[in-house]
């Protein structure tokens, strides 16, 4: 029989030990995302897909619930257990992601979904990522290999492997993201900066290789082309569109739902977020959201500075760098910095998976934190 003092001793010692600041910025930026699935983008998502009025609402919102759960259920559990857990989850998150080429189901030119009928839709890299940043913490923080440079090739062939998965489906946009947030986790390791620029150099040869001789890749190559100049292909059409609508919604905004990008993109919930708010509550909405993400990276990256647990530490930036380099990389193709690619918004864009993904790297962040004050104690 459940003791219900135990259990409210348990959520008090939970509330007691955790970062209360970060969690009321986590809830923050997410219900800021909610409103503005409310206000801004239901509807048109719900009719465009021929669901009820108001659906996309509320599965953001029962998604967000799952997300503080989660993150509840990773900062209670043991550090031993979270250790065993999340590598167990890299390798079955990794088994679907390979089996996506196969049973994955195809939307709009890409498959990178996996249809289980008795789950979500879902896409597997999105619950790759944060435990590939618990799996490559570990390896770089291990005593079992002394050679630094074995780390790094161990890292750098896992990541590699993943990144032809994605490019296979295609997606760039996360190709690019897992990319950076390795090159984040080595250089933050302490990595001889030769070596790295040799990485980086093999890399690249592989790239130009890839999109100038391998005809599937080929799309790489137009996109890249069409976005050097506007005039070769179409690839610019919804990112001109973003720009259009971020110029006419000026400083304040033209109102709510008075936008009209919402309705000439197909991705205006998701991959094109930004612009959407900016057009109907101005440039002013997106330097507070702004403002609310980087007092949020902030915090967590003082955390870093008080970590003397290299693995820890390792963890803390990884959470941090996949959410820092999905918001660059949403924002620079929302104002045409970078090439067209599918990407959403952390805290702030509609996607179950990708929701699920951010909050389970926050889920971490939390667990990190609570070990620490347990060794404070």
């Amino acid at each position: 029989m459940l003791d219900l003092n135990k259990l409210i001793n348990f959520y008090y010692v939970w509330w007691k030990n955790i970062d209360k600041f970060i969690f009321f910025l986590i809830v923050l930026l997410f219900f800021t995302g909610l409103f503005f699935s409310l206000v801004s983008t239901s509807l048109v998502a719900s009719d465009k897909l021929n669901t009820n009025d108001y659906s996309f609402f509320f599965k953001h919102f029962i998604f967000i619930l799952l997300g503080v759960f989660i993150i509840f259920f990773l900062s209670s559990i043991d550090k031993e257990t979270l250790l065993k857990f999340s590598v167990i989850f890299f390798l079955v998150s990794l088994i679907f992601l390979i089996l996506v080429p196969f049973i994955g189901v195809e939307v709009k030119g890409s498959k990178r979904w996996i249809d289980l009928n008795f789950l979500p839709r879902f896409q597997p890299i999105e619950l790759v990522k944060p435990f590939l940043i618990i799996f490559i913490s570990i390896i770089l923080s291990s005593q079992k290999y002394t050679n630094i440079y074995i780390k790094y090739l161990l890292t750098f062939f896992t990541t590699l492997v993943i990144a032809l998965l994605l490019a296979v489906q295609p997606d760039i946009g996360q190709t690019l993201l897992i990319f950076f947030s390795w090159s984040i986790l080595i250089f933050t390791s302490g990595i001889n900066i030769f070596f790295l620029i040799i990485l980086f150099l093999f890399l690249i040869f592989a790239f130009l290789y890839l999109i100038f001789f391998v005809e599937k890749f080929e799309y790489i190559k137009n996109r890249l082309t069409s976005f050097f100049d506007s005039e070769k292909g179409t690839h610019n059409f919804q990112s001109d569109k973003a720009i259009d609508s971020i110029t006419s919604g000026g400083f304040f905004g033209k109102g709510i739902g008075e936008g009209t990008l919402k309705n000439r993109v197909p991705e205006a919930h998701t991959d094109y977020i930004i612009s959407v708010i900016s057009e109907e509550f101005g440039v002013i909405a997106i330097i507070l959201i702004l403002l609310l993400f980087l007092i949020f990276i902030y915090s967590v990256f003082k955390k870093v500075y008080l970590e003397n647990v290299e693995r820890n530490k390792l963890v803390l930036v990884g959470c941090i760098s996949l959410i820092l380099v999905q918001a660059m990389i949403h924002i620079g193709v929302n104002i045409r910095l970078f090439p067209t690619t599918g990407m959403t918004l952390p805290f702030i864009s509609y996607g179950g998976s990708s929701i699920v993904s951010t909050f389970l790297g926050l889920g971490l962040v939390e667990s990190v934190h609570m070990r620490r004050h347990e060794r404070s104690n």
